[in-house]
Order: C-alpha cells, then sequence, then structure tokens
C-alpha cells in the first residue's frame, strides 16, 4: 500500500556527500578514452596493445600525461586517471570524517576492487533493463534534500557544490547507487525465503541467550574469503584479517584500519554497524559479543564469508515495551505528479473534505476519489501500529480525535484526508518478536547472499590488471 513507510534508499546527511562519491558506481568504458584521446590528436587503432603504445608515444610527443587503462572488465574499463580521481574523493571524506588515512597503496587496492564490482554490477543492471530515468531521480533527490532539511532541490544543490562537488557528477553517483540498490534487491533479496519453522528456531534459541536485553553498538573489518579458495588464498586472507588486527593492538584507529583492510561496504565509514541486538546479529557474533566489555576487540575469528574481527564500543539494555497504542484508521489519498501539480491536489482533496463536511459518506468518498490501493476498501488500513506509517502520515493520525477528519496531509505519496475511526491499547509482543525475528533472519541471510552473489558475478567476468 502506498502510505506504508518504505526503506529508504538513500539516508545521506550533510557530511556524507563525499561518501556518495566514494561508494558510487562508474562506468568508464575504452570508447569514452578513445574519445578523449582522439581530441588529443591521439590515432584510434584496433589492436589494444598497440593502440596503448602508440597512444603513450603519441601523447609523450605532445608533452600530454598519459590516461593508463588500469584493468578492465568485461568490454569496460577503468582508467588510472579514473582511480585517482576516485582516492582523492575518498581522501576527503576521510579527513572530514577526522579517520587517519590508511597506507595509499592499500587503499588504492582495496578502492580497485572495489570499483570493479561496482562496474560489474552496472554492467548487469544495464543488460537486464534495470535502470532509473529522470524523473524517478529526480523524485530521489528531492527526498535527499528533504531529508536533510532543505527547502529546495536548488538550495541542496548550492550546498553540495560548495562541498567542492560536481552536481552533475553527483546526480549520476545517486543514479548509479539507485540501481545498485534495486540490483540487489532482484538479485538477490526477492529470492530469500524465510519459513516459519526458521522463525521459531531462532526464537528459541533467543530465549536461551543471558544477554537477550541488551543492545550493542558495533564496528567490524571484514577479509573476505573468495568463493572455492584454495588453502593458500585462505591462509593469505587470514593473514591480512590478522595484519589488521597487530595494527588495532598497536593503537592504530579502529576506522583507518577498517578503510585500510575491510573487504564490507561500510569500510570507508569506518566498519560502524550501529546499534544491534542480538537477534539482529548472525549467531557467531552473538556468542562472541556476550563475553566482551565495552571498548574491547575480538580476537580474528572466521564464518563462510570470510574472517572478521569486531569491536564492542558500548552496549545498553533494551526497552521495548509490548504494549502500543493502535489506531483504527482509514484515508483518502490523491497522488502528485507532473499532470497533479501539489497545489491541485490539495485543492482536489479539500474539495472531497468540504463533501464529508456537508454529510458525504467517507468510504463512500475514498471509493471514488482515492488513489491508494485502499480505495475499494474505503480507504480502510485497519488497525496501525506506531511505526507503520510515514512521520507525516502518523503524526497527523495521533493528534486526531474519533470520528474527525484531517486536514489535507502532505507525504511523499501525495495529499491525504485522514479520519481515526477507533483507538486501542494492544498487546504486540507476540507479533513484534516473530517480525523482528524474520527481519533479523533476512538480514543475516541478505549479506551471506550478497557476498556469495558478488563472487559468482565476478568468477563469471573476464577481468585483466593491465598495470600495478
Amino acid at each position: 500500500m502506498s502510505y506504508v513507510k518504505l526503506v529508504p534508499i538513500l539516508l545521506l546527511s550533510l557530511v556524507c556527500t563525499t561518501n556518495v562519491l566514494a561508494t558510487g558506481l562508474h562506468n568508464p568504458t575504452d570508447a569514452k578514452k578513445e574519445v578523449r584521446l582522439q581530441a588529443q590528436g591521439v590515432p584510434a587503432i584496433s589492436d589494444p596493445k598497440v593502440a596503448d603504445q602508440t597512444q603513450k608515444i603519441v601523447l609523450q610527443s605532445k608533452g600530454m600525461s598519459i590516461d593508463q587503462v588500469v584493468v578492465t572488465v568485461n568490454n569496460d574499463a577503468i582508467t588510472r586517471f579514473e582511480l585517482e580521481d576516485r582516492l582523492a574523493a575518498v581522501e576527503r571524506q576521510l579527513k572530514k570524517q577526522g579517520t587517519a588515512l590508511p597506507a595509499m597503496e592499500m587503499l588504492k587496492k582495496q578502492l580497485l576492487e572495489r570499483m570493479i564490482t561496482e562496474m560489474l554490477q552496472a554492467q548487469l543492471a544495464k543488460e537486464t533493463g534495470v535502470r532509473v530515468d529522470d524523473v524517478q531521480l529526480d523524485k530521489a533527490l528531492q527526498g535527499i534534500a528533504k531529508e536533510n532539511k532543505f527547502s529546495s532541490i536548488e538550495e541542496f544543490r548550492t550546498k553540495v557544490e560548495k562541498e567542492g562537488v560536481d552536481f552533475k557528477k553527483f546526480r549520476e553517483e545517486i543514479r548509479g547507487e539507485i540501481v545498485a540498490t534495486r540490483l540487489r534487491e532482484r538479485e538477490v533479496d526477492s529470492k530469500l525465503v524465510i519459513g516459519e519453522g526458521e522463525i521459531d528456531n531462532y526464537l528459541l534459541n533467543q530465549a536461551k541467550q543471558p544477554s537477550k536485553g541488551e543492545e550493542f553498538n558495533l564496528a567490524h573489518i571484514l577479509v573476505v574469503i573468495p568463493e572455492q579458495a584454495s588453502a593458500d588464498k585462505i591462509q593469505a586472507a587470514k593473514q591480512r584479517a590478522e595484519q589488521a588486527l597487530g595494527q588495532l593492538r598497536s593503537g592504530k584507529e579502529f576506522a583507518q584500519v577498517a578503510a585500510g583492510f575491510s573487504d564490507a561496504k561500510d569500510a570507508l565509514e569506518g566498519g560502524n554497524l550501529g546499534w544491534r541486538s542480538l537477534d539482529r546479529t548472525p549467531a557467531i557474533f552473538a556468542e562472541i559479543l556476550q563475553k566482551m566489555s565495552s571498548g574491547e576487540t575480538s580476537s580474528v575469528f572466521r564464518s563462510p564469508n570470510g574472517f572478521h574481527i569486531v569491536r564492542l564500543l558500548e552496549k545498553r539494555s533494551k526497552d521495548s515495551p509490548a504494549v502500543v497504542t493502535q489506531s483504527q484508521t482509514r484515508h483518502i489519498l490523491i497522488k502528485t505528479s507532473e499532470l497533479m501539480p501539489d497545489n491541485e491536489a490539495k485543492q482536489r482533496l479539500l474539495v472531497i473534505k468540504e463533501r464529508i463536511e456537508k454529510g458525504a459518506d467517507f468510504a463512500k468518498q475514498a471509493k471514488l476519489y482515492s488513489e491508494d490501493g485502499s480505495a475499494t476498501q474505503g480507504g480502510d488500513l485497519g488497525w496501525i501500529s506506531p511505526g507503520d506509517t510515514v512521520p507525516e502520515f502518523e503524526s497527523a493520525m495521533n493528534k486526531l480525535e474519533i470520528g474527525k477528519v484531517s486536514d489535507a496531509v502532505q507525504s511523499g505519496f501525495g495529499w491525504h484526508l485522514i479520519q481515526v475511526t477507533d483507538r486501542r491499547s494492544t498487546d504486540v509482543s507476540v507479533k513484534q518478536k516473530r517480525q523482528q525475528a524474520q527481519m533479523a533472519i533476512r538480514t543475516n541471510k541478505s549479506d551471506a547472499a550478497y557476498q556469495d552473489w558478488v563472487h559468482q558475478l565476478r568468477d563469471g567476468a573476464t577481468i585483466e590488471y593491465r598495470s600495478e
């Protein structure tokens, strides 16, 4: 249903502006390189090896710098300029976060591997028709601007450009992030199956945990083991993890070591996982965490995905009341679009409200005019618990007296008329526990399945490193 709160694709704060540049998708191709070179007077040559040598000679004769190909990924290429550009963006990000820089060669290697994975995903997205058009991109940018408390996209653009970021490039980075998220949802998350038996077993195991009432603030480092890796590669991954642990024990900052060693997607954010209850952490993590004190760092331990190091930043008691107030609610939604601007949608809704105030039946008006899936039920959404809807809707709903109709309420979906028909206090502990268990299982399965999928993507690709 359109009223239900959606998980944001991107949660950006102002300090994360450069982070988008550090984690977005790049799609350099040999064709793009050829166009740049031809513009500099370098002839196009079909044979790659001959072309590279010829281009080098011509550019040197013209006193120009050479943009070498660092690695080819199927039919695309990553050039030295693009790698250096990415490295500079990451350096800015880490400095802004106050994170000490890891060894440059190590960071460069980490970035190159990440760029290869991103390029493979971008290639698959293009081949299979996963795309984000300009209208969808503009809506996403409006959401980001609103999330960051900007009154307009123009104000947001000004702030981004003041940060030294080209806004056109920023737009394409956001497009790439959305495409990558949709691709993961299609290729990984949509294929996850969680049975009722799994939930039962999960809850049974959680009931045995002595610290089930606690939450943990975590940071981690992951050194991935390639799929079907040889004993030598597994040993090399373990040694790399042990090297990272050695740097931590010598006093280096966790964020700095994570940026230089971790293969996890959050490496450049210091490996921070945020607050997690035990039911939202893998079982192998939970077992270790219960033996740790705040500020302590674990030894290296292994999971099917690779070798891990976990730091317990802090822990706290978990307070999850089982009794909540629910509102039985119905609504009428008029969506906004290019053909239905905000002002027009709002005015149309106010006309409907006036009819209801003069005696028209709310349910009948919803069936006639509401553009939500609940229209056939007279706009009935059933019993709504805290957190079930977007904040704008929930805030207006909570302020309503039973039977009253709200003023026009705007959300990301359009304009709503809301009516609360009843309220109750109810114990939702059993339902909540099962939902939380399902979410925790899905999170754990998704992370493992995503790593497996990335391994398969790389195994099926032709990747050639052409220079150090």
